[in-house]
């Protein structure tokens, strides 16, 4: 038995944190190609069943559009079963705008239900619960499972060590509760990266993350896990899939020895080099380092430039200036006054002592800045 483990694909994500229009657009049809493309694979790879671990969608209005591919997908591949258990940003507007539940659709409610199979003399059982307020005290001391059967149990929320008492979060898994219960594998959602740990002598938990990085909090590589079941040994066999059409970076570009806004340009360009950025990737470049009061960062030219390469880039100045004090000691003009009154100042530290330093100077130029 195959089968997929994904989570938190968030369809009908607005993307406007950082993206135009044109690009929210296209990144929000480019989530929804990768959720179907996904499908897509599970039909060329022969798996039974996608298990759907919450945050299908993003919003509680789900558009028709998004909505008519998700149902023609799950109705367009009667061979496959979709355990779709709703997280904290689903909500019933998917389902109840469905004229009837398709049946290779399987969901979950606030009790524990329960899905099996018999496989080759096994008996293989899919278990999942929406958690909320009004079962977060009971919903683990009432999980039953048979240890001699392959369970797999889906849950949706942040991993605890610990129950953390009368007033738990409906949203907090408490680890501890799950443990020496006969779980073989406990599918998880909520947390945005991939994560595999042990859950206990018998069984692992794990996070797949989600299928596309929608901001630079959510870097790296994104995907599905692909699950084998062998009922004769009694095991599962999981695999981290990647499979997101983009990925975002965040480096950090030390540019300490650069002279002048091109060479700020060059350092970041090999730098990404060196990453492998794709040019179809997001990247987020935070400068570091110290500069000469006289070398400006201008992070939207640089940010420009960079976006003529890459799908989308962004620029953060975090460098500090770099101040000779020694040079304004005796330097009798308006700017060595200017530089010995502000380094006198004790209520300020060394950054904001150099970063009033550097706009004063650039004044004093005549120079413009923001």
């Amino acid at each position: 038995m195959k089968l997929i483990h994904c989570a938190d694909i968030h369809l009908n994500s607005s993307l406007s944190t950082h993206l135009d229009g044109d690009k929210q657009k296209q990144r929000r049809t480019e989530i929804l190609h990768t959720f179907l493309r996904m499908v897509d694979y599970a039909a060329e790879q022969s798996v039974d069943g996608i298990l759907i671990v919450g945050d299908l969608f993003d919003t509680k209005k789900v558009d028709r559009a998004t909505g008519n591919a998700v149902l023609s997908a799950i109705t367009g591949h009667p061979e496959i079963l979709f355990f779709y258990l709703r997280g904290n940003h689903d909500a019933d507007g998917f389902l109840q705008s469905l004229d009837e539940i398709p049946d290779n659709l399987k969901l979950f409610g606030d009790t524990w239900r329960y899905y099996a199979w018999e496989e080759d003399g096994a008996t293989i059982v899919i278990t999942g619960a929406e958690s909320s307020a009004r079962n977060a005290q009971t919903l683990y001391t009432s999980l039953r499972l048979n240890p001699k059967h392959i369970n797999l149990v889906m849950l949706h929320g942040q991993e605890t060590p610990y129950a953390s008492g009368a007033g738990r979060d409906a949203e907090q898994i408490p680890l501890a509760l799950l443990q020496n219960k006969g779980i073989d594998y406990l599918a998880l959602g909520h947390i945005h990266t991939y994560k595999r740990e042990q859950l206990d002598a018998r069984g692992i938990y794990v996070y797949p993350g989600c299928l596309e990085g929608r901001g630079f909090d959510e870097c790296g590589i994104h995907g599905f896990c692909l699950l084998e079941v062998d009922v004769a040994h009694h095991k599962i066999q999981d695999t981290f899939v990647p499979f997101a059409s983009r990925r975002l970076w965040e480096a950090s570009v030390d540019v300490s020895v650069c002279a002048s806004g091109v060479d700020i340009l060059d350092a970041i360009k090999e730098t990404l080099q060196e990453m492998q950025v794709k040019t179809a990737d997001l990247v987020k470049v935070c400068l570091t380092g110290s500069l000469p009061v006289g070398v400006e960062v201008d992070t939207d030219l640089l940010a420009m430039q960079l976006s003529q390469i890459y799908f989308y880039a962004k620029v953060v100045d975090y460098t500090v200036p770099e101040i000779d004090y020694a040079a304004y000691t005796y330097d009798a003009s308006l700017k060595g006054e200017f530089v010995r009154l502000v380094q006198a100042q004790t209520d300020l530290s060394d950054e904001e002592k150099a970063k009033i330093i550097q706009t004063g100077i650039l004044a004093l130029a005549g120079e413009a800045f923001i």
